[in-house]
């Protein structure tokens, strides 16, 4: 048997996993998480999984969870002489996600998840703008580096003995 988060309704194996849950969330900032813990158990961050997973379970629905491996037990009628061409960890009737994938899938369609704020897309925008100036100019900054004289080696930027002016040209004397 697990545990519904009683915050966002995500299914947990166990009291320890929704503890996990619960402290990660609101440590990642989901501030509803946050403040329903602090409402709670105040000192929940002192905790261990155990700990706060038993202080959760008087909080948070039971729920029947199916194994993260072969997924709900089929109900009678259920895998008797059909196949139709897919895992059957599944319910058919769509009312939970029963594997792995399909929790995360779930958790990541949950509000805040995946949406970005004005500052955050345009930082994002900003980088992909660089980027791609960085790669355009990719092959200039490859010969500009090439053609710079480098202190280490006394000036040989070609690295062949010979020293280089401003322009690039070999400079016997130098």
């Amino acid at each position: 048997m697990g545990y519904a988060c009683p915050v966002c309704g995500v299914e947990q194996p166990d009291a320890a996993h929704l503890a996990n849950h619960l402290a990660v969330t609101a440590s990642l900032g989901r501030e509803d998480h946050e403040e329903w813990l602090a409402e709670r158990v105040p000192d929940w961050g002192e905790m261990g999984p155990t700990e706060l997973g038993d202080r959760l379970t008087e909080y948070a629905p039971a729920v029947d969870t199916p194994d993260p491996v072969t997924g709900p037990e089929p109900s009678p009628q259920h895998g008797r002489g059909h196949d139709h061409g897919h895992s059957h960890a599944h319910d058919h009737d769509g009312a939970r996600p029963s594997g792995l994938e399909d929790a995360l899938a779930h958790q990541s369609r949950q509000p805040g998840r995946g949406s970005l704020s004005a500052e955050a897309r345009g930082a994002l925008e900003e980088a992909r703008e660089l980027t791609r100036q960085m790669y355009e100019s990719g092959s200039d900054a490859t010969s500009d580096a090439e053609s710079t004289p480098d202190p280490a080696d006394g000036g040989d930027a070609g690295g062949d003995g010979t020293a280089s002016d401003e322009t690039g040209t070999a400079n016997e004397n130098a």
